[in-house]
């Protein structure tokens, strides 16, 4: 399929597809639980399709296989993607019901589980290689050792174990997450939310709904994500005495809300939530990364990029890109995922010499990572089609570190 005498988009692709099934941009919205202007969006490339539940979906709203829909960047999704190989393992603990769970393995002691969850975080967010591979190998006996210890906790230390839980669960959505066990990251989520329950601690439920909310947002759940961060917003407001660890999970939630708003096509709705996260940070102040949000002043302006580009305004966004100063103590994870926007937003743009500038960044930043992007492997594909001598080799050593080209 070619479009002067390039390769499709694959917001082209959508297009195609779906006038040759002479369907409407409204019911093709329809089909995939999205807005008529979410559809004028995409096929215009304004917003990019980032998501492997969005592209099934339409995929099976235009009776395509994923290679059609994406010009074979992404392959092999309709019978399941090669997963990540220690998905199986934490799939098949996350099946258990808790009481099970605490039979697996022995209580290691609070102190003991604690440091566990700590490191296994810091791996996750400050190690630039095999990362995936490592934490993904301690998830499934973790979570074993977290409910033993729940269970032979002491009354003055259940708070603090169920605290710890809580954390663990949210590392399990995110990484599932990433690798594209958005189900799975579900369920974890949701384990979360309800440990986090039992705690009436208003900044752990926060925490807890915000890691919901990340999956039903990357689920394509927009709706639902929305009105969790709103009823969960006024159900744990902070007030002047509150710690700044409760006001980061209090922001984190506006942020997330304010990109689910954008993207159910509430754009005003979306911008005020941004405006009581911005508010939200002057109570924080600086990057201390609570409950793993990356909540802070930093965190609050690399969204700003992001909701501008949701907006369909990728100039304007990478205008304001260009103020935004990465400070150190935000997580590696997060200065990826935040590269790779970026990176996205001059691809849109057609900044051949920006993209494959920072194509290079993010492989030597984080190779493991743009493994795992869809929007990475989108724009190496692309720019494949249309190679120049100035950034060819550069280009070609990105394609094969993703498995792209020879």
């Amino acid at each position: 399929m070619v479009y002067d005498g390039e390769l499709f988009s694959v917001g082209q692709r959508i297009r195609w597809l779906r006038e040759q099934r002479r369907m409407s941009q409204k019911v093709l919205g329809d089909f995939v639980g999205r807005s008529e202007n979410w559809v004028y969006k995409i096929e215009h490339d304004r917003i990019p399709v980032d998501r492997v539940p969005v592209l099934i979906a339409l995929c099976q709203a235009l009776r395509c296989s994923i290679e059609d829909l994406t010009g074979g960047y992404v392959t092999g999704i309709s019978t399941g993607q090669a997963e990540h190989e220690h998905v199986p393992a934490i799939r098949q603990t996350l099946s258990l019901p808790a009481s099970l769970l605490s039979l697996r393995a022995d209580g290691i002691g609070a102190d003991d589980f604690e440091t566990s969850v700590t490191d296994a975080w810091k791996v996750y967010e400050t190690q630039a290689v095999a990362r995936y591979r490592d934490v993904g190998a301690r998830l499934a006996t973790l979570l074993g050792q977290g409910h033993a210890t729940l269970r032979d906790a002491s009354e003055g230390e259940e708070t603090r174990v169920l605290r710890q839980l809580v954390s663990l669960y949210g590392l399990h959505q995110v990484w599932l997450r990433r690798v594209g066990e958005t189900t799975s990251a579900r369920v974890a989520a949701d384990r979360g939310l309800a440990l986090a329950e039992r705690t009436g601690d208003p900044a752990l439920l926060a925490a807890a709904a915000w890691n919901l909310n990340c999956v039903l947002t990357s689920a394509g759940d927009v709706s639902d994500s929305l009105e969790l961060a709103r009823q969960t917003i006024a159900r744990c407001e902070p007030d002047e005495k509150s710690p700044v660890e409760h006001w980061s999970a209090y922001g984190a939630l506006h942020l997330q809300g304010a990109v689910a708003a954008v993207r159910a096509n509430k754009s005003l709705m979306g911008w005020d939530l941004y405006q009581g996260a911005r508010r939200a940070a002057r109570k924080v102040t600086s990057e201390f990364n609570h409950w793993h949000t990356c909540f802070g002043p930093t965190n609050v302006a690399m969204h700003e990029v992001h909701l501008m580009a949701e907006d369909g305004d990728p100039g304007e966004a990478l205008r304001v890109a260009d103020t935004v100063r990465i400070s150190s103590g935000v997580p590696l994870e997060r200065r990826t995922r935040y590269l790779i926007e970026v990176m996205n937003l001059n691809r849109i743009q057609r900044d051949d010499y920006a993209t494959v500038h920072i194509l290079g960044k993010l492989m030597q930043q984080s190779p493991e990572e743009i493994r795992f992007s869809p929007l990475v492997r989108e724009a190496v594909a692309e720019l494949l089609k249309r190679e120049k001598p100035l950034w060819w080799d550069d280009l070609r050593q990105v394609a094969q570190h993703i498995g792209l080209a020879a």
